[in-house]
């Protein structure tokens, strides 16, 4: 690969805005090959399908899973080198296209990285290749010195014999050990034996991200390429009507004015901001449909109806009678929680280049899902997938937008349909990106809890009222009215099985109900960072802590009553409580603490926050000590990145975003009304990665839940004021 920049990536950012595309562009030349194989140098003989190694000894790992900040390729490559036995320092990665696996009969399997899964869901397979490969490279050793193949030993890339002292590298012997039949079922390594993974090694995606060379996708850039700017009708559900392109196409750099399926308009131009400016002065008229005159209290008027519903309500949790428990209670606590739509907000905006002939279809663009990519793009191009291709790169930003979405890769192939043999690089501009996601479901929720005497739990009631992500994603889920995503971290569990049932409510309530009303509105939901578990969570950790209060007992001993037999939880609240030191006199300008405890993604997590309020009303989050148990850690250094990314994701949110509707449109569209959280606004993180073995969990999604709960709890305790609905800015924190 050729790669030709124009300015330095440090000079972009500092010239440039996250909230803006900038006119600029940070070329790296492809040739028309694609990236497919850029890491894999001619002469590089494949030993099985997951390892490449070249002469030098360097060894390519290939990953199907996407890369987008969370680690998962330097995961996925430790695992791969732990059963190899290669040298860890001369590891690199390269991604398989989707094409190329569907053409090997599906030979790295699943593409999909969401829901924490990037290990958890490969981890098995992925082992298995590694060990496959040191076990041809053995062989191939033995039948080159004639000898037994059990009596070679592989270690640091080096094949080695005891008894006649031969010893070669894997590289000398890679083109060899590729001509072997592949054997199965490779006995894979005992956790204690593992030398890679659970150590702490440095990504290896750094150094291209420091000095500028990582391509996103953004970053193509092929022989004659024009750029796309695109517009769709800002209500959902409506279309163009119009346009008039005069202007637009009298103005410099403009090649074409063209209409994207019936929803949208884009201009094709040499570059993207003349793309931009001239899409700006295209006379747009929309169809805008249905749901012009939808707005959020609207929404909010048809979710508080959903709390009090009698019919149309599916159960998702239940044992005991909680209506009988309820009713017969010494005490009643109730309060009604609210959380709004929100957006991914990518830092990089949607993007796709896409090159049409009438014979192939190939796409560069970031993904979290490349066989879905090479779906939609074929799709668009009106070709079979074994006509068309996808060349992944890194994403900048994903979070769940990239996942189960592909809008603009359809977008940017319709495009490309229109302009045969020339390759179309399509970007959303900020305004676009915001306007046109699929968003965190907005959802309400009625929390009514039951105490006895004593001040302990016997009932609890909580009923959802609001959106449902698979009733618009993928309906065939829904049975009899039921969304199971809608129940993420408030479903059944079962302590003795950790796999049974990820997203479990870890509490033992004798009498339990979590119901669901469904009400969706026009707005397009999706999976967002931590899906459910987000506003779940805030729900039933905040009622905790109300039902602590009503109690009148400590929040920490509250929960441990109700965590009996749920030994794994109970370790991970009790390790932020130490470390926090929770009950201790608090560090001076802390005036209050917080707990929240969940079970998601597989992983049992908990934090503790520190927050103080100023009179004025103003928040300062001191402290966040955070604990997960995830079953395995395969990089305990990428662990505490994640918990920390998740924060500040998570947090923001909880804090200062929300997507609101007014005429059927977002009204928040670039980051001046949607802000993330800032340097000075984020707490100290102090993680603890407590992995007790038996099971994989995720990592990337699982502690974004505890975040905002943590924190609205400690609000609470320091000010007395309850937090129920976000997010925190639009909220008194002051009496």
């Amino acid at each position: 690969m050729t790669e030709t920049i124009s300015v330095t990536r440090r000079a972009f950012v500092g010239g440039s805005t996250a909230a803006v595309v900038s006119g600029l562009t940070v070329g790296f030349h492809v040739p028309r090959g694609g990236l497919s194989a850029y890491a894999s140098a001619p002469k590089s003989p494949e030993v099985n399908a997951w390892v490449v190694v070249r002469p030098d000894n360097t060894v390519v790992v290939r990953i199907a899973r996407s890369e987008m900040g969370q680690g998962t390729l330097t995961g996925l490559a430790q695992l791969v080198a732990e059963e190899l036995e290669c040298d860890w320092s001369k590891v690199t990665t390269e991604y398989p296209t989707p094409g190329q696996n569907l053409a090997r009969d599906r030979v790295w399997r699943d593409y999909s990285t969401g829901g924490s899964r990037g290990i958890r869901g490969s981890h098995d397979y992925v082992r298995q290749g590694g060990a496959a490969a040191r076990e041809m490279l053995k062989q191939a050793a033995a039948s080159k010195w004639g000898v037994p193949a059990g009596e070679i030993v592989a270690s640091n890339g080096m094949l080695s014999h005891k008894g006649s002292g031969k010893t070669a590298t894997f590289g000398e012997l890679a083109e060899a050990a590729g001509k072997l039949a592949p054997p199965k079922d490779v006995a894979l390594k005992d956790p204690k034996d593992w030398k890679l993974i659970g150590k702490p090694v440095a990504r290896l995606d750094t150094a291209p991200k420091v000095d500028g060379s990582q391509v996103y996708g953004t970053d193509i850039k092929l022989d004659g390429l024009l750029n796309a700017a695109i517009k769709a009708c800002p209500v959902f559900g409506g279309k163009v009507a119009s346009f008039d392109a005069a202007t637009a196409k009298s103005m410099p750099g403009v090649r074409h004015v063209l209409p994207v399926g019936e929803v949208a308009v884009a201009v094709v131009a040499d570059t993207w901001w003349q793309a931009k400016s001239a899409l700006d002065a295209v006379v747009i008229t929309w169809d805008e449909g249905a749901h012009k005159g939808a707005s959020s209290t609207s929404f909010a008027a048809v979710m508080r109806d959903g709390l009090t519903a009698t019919k149309d309500v599916a159960v998702g949790n239940s044992n005991g009678d909680a209506a009988a428990a309820i009713a017969g209670a010494a005490r009643k606590v109730e309060a009604v929680y609210g959380y709004p739509h929100q957006n991914h907000a990518t830092l990089e905006p949607m993007n796709a280049t896409a090159l049409w002939t009438a014979d192939k279809c190939e796409v560069w663009c970031p993904t979290q899902n490349g066989e879905a990519a090479l779906a939609a793009a074929a799709k668009a191009a009106g070709l079979p997938q074994q006509k068309c291709d996808v060349y992944k790169v890194h994403l900048g930003g994903g979070f769940g937008r990239r996942g189960a979405f592909h809008d603009y890769v359809t977008q940017a192939v319709l495009i490309a349909k229109q302009v045969p043999g020339v390759p179309i690089k399509m970007i959303w501009s900020r305004e676009e990106d915001m306007a046109q996601g699929f968003y965190h479901p907005v959802t309400m929720a009625k929390a009514t809890g039951a105490l006895d005497d004593k001040g302990n739990l016997v009932a609890l009631h909580i009923r959802i009222s609001g959106q449902s992500i698979l009733a618009s994603v993928r309906p065939e889920a829904v049975q009899a009215g039921r969304d199971p995503v809608v129940f993420q971290g408030l479903a059944k569990d079962d302590p003795q099985k950790p796999t049974a049932n990820e997203h479990g409510i870890c509490y033992g309530v004798p009498n339990l109900l979590v119901d669901h009303a469904m009400r969706n509105p026009h707005v397009p939901p999706g999976f967002w960072r931590g899906v459910n578990v987000n506003q779940n969570a805030v729900y039933l950790e905040c009622f905790m802590d109300e039902l602590a209060a009503a109690a009148k007992v400590d929040p920490l001993e509250f929960r441990m009553r109700l965590l009996g037999n749920q030994p794994k939880a109970a370790a991970v609240l009790k390790a932020v409580a130490e470390k926090g030191g929770w009950g201790k006199p608090m560090a001076d300008g802390v005036q209050g603490r917080g707990l929240a405890l969940l079970r998601s993604f597989g992983s049992y997590t908990a934090a503790m926050a520190e927050v103080s309020v100023s009179t004025a009303g103003k928040l300062k989050m001191h402290r966040i000590v955070a604990a997960t148990d995830p079953g395995y850690a395969v990089n305990p250094r990428l662990i505490e990145m994640q918990v920390e990314g998740s924060f500040v994701y998570g947090l923001g949110a909880a804090l200062k975003q929300s997507c609101t509707v007014k005429d059927g449109r977002i009204v928040e569209t670039n980051f001046d009304t949607y802000s993330p959280l800032s340097f000075d606004e984020m707490p100290k993180v102090e993680t603890i990665v407590m992995p007790s073995g038996g099971w994989w969990g995720g990592v990337g999604e699982p502690t974004i839940g505890v975040a905002a709960p943590a924190v609205l709890n400690a609000i609470a305790a320091a000010t007395g004021v309850r937090i129920r609905e976000l997010p925190v800015k639009d909220q008194k924190l002051r009496a």
